[in-house]
């Protein structure tokens, strides 16, 4: 828990920057459109931060956010490989970061998988290993740097093998902001520039990525490893359909 507690606080720290702050505006302008197109009784968050909902124009009215620790926005606190959540009750899952600071990615990937409703959608976002700044991210963490040395991200080409064996039908791929955005100046437009340049031809060369996948009902499922029987899990319900009024006869 307390590796868990510091990759949190250093995590929100990281999106805290001037530099970062554009790229999770970047993140929540493709994450809003497929949002607005996402319907359902229940949205799920989970990811290494408290404060970082990527949920706020969604249509789906029950919204809940997971974290491995309490703070900020979070309503649910557990751990992403055991998921303390119905089977088939998501409609949309939201994994912000959740693969990244695991040595278990497959199991929780399973997890997200089983909580999804048949042709629920699924929202990865990931850091992208093939980025100009992953080496320096490799050398911070080699220093000892709390949040980088516990980094273990999944490739994005290795994360679509794994959600097409899950029956994830992979919908979309996308890379974030290679270069970083400072200030307001000259500087900041060219970066800008170049980043809606490189997201435009697909370059694998953004600092996150992000996989928009469904899940298939008839796709190639793996066994999903059974929770513990001591765990509870929690009944997302859907809400029962309003009785037709009674019309009056006349005598």
């Amino acid at each position: 828990m307390r590796e868990c507690s510091d990759i949190l606080v250093e995590l929100e720290s990281w999106y805290d920057r001037e530099s970062t702050r554009h790229l999770h505006a970047a993140l929540s302008g493709v994450i809003e459109p497929l949002l607005e197109t996402a319907f359902g009784y229940h949205l799920l968050q989970i990811g290494h931060t408290r404060n970082q909902a990527l949920y706020a124009n969604s249509r789906i009215r029950h919204c809940a956010y997971l974290a491995p620790s309490a703070g900020g926005a979070v309503s649910l606190v557990a751990q992403h490989d055991e998921l303390p959540v119905e089977t088939d009750s998501v409609d949309v899952v939201i994994a912000h970061h959740a693969l990244d600071f695991t040595r278990r990615p497959h199991e929780v990937l399973r997890e997200l998988q089983r909580v999804l409703t048949p042709h629920g959608q699924l929202l990865v976002v990931g850091f992208n290993p093939l980025s100009p700044s992953a080496g320096v991210r490799r050398l911070r963490g080699l220093a000892g740097h709390p949040l980088w040395q516990e980094l273990s991200p999944v490739g994005s080409r290795r994360l679509l093998d794994w959600l097409r064996l899950l029956g994830l039908e992979t919908q979309s791929l996308r890379y974030l902001q290679p270069v970083p955005v400072l200030g307001q100046g000259r500087l900041a437009r060219y970066a800008q520039h170049a980043n809606r340049w490189s997201q435009k031809l697909s370059l694998p060369l953004g600092e996150l990525y992000m996989v928009h996948a469904v899940k298939q009902v008839g796709g190639r499922v793996l066994p999903v490893r059974r929770v513990r029987r001591s765990a509870r899990l929690i009944g997302l319900t859907v809400p029962n359909p309003a009785a037709a009024p009674q019309r009056d006869h006349a005598v």
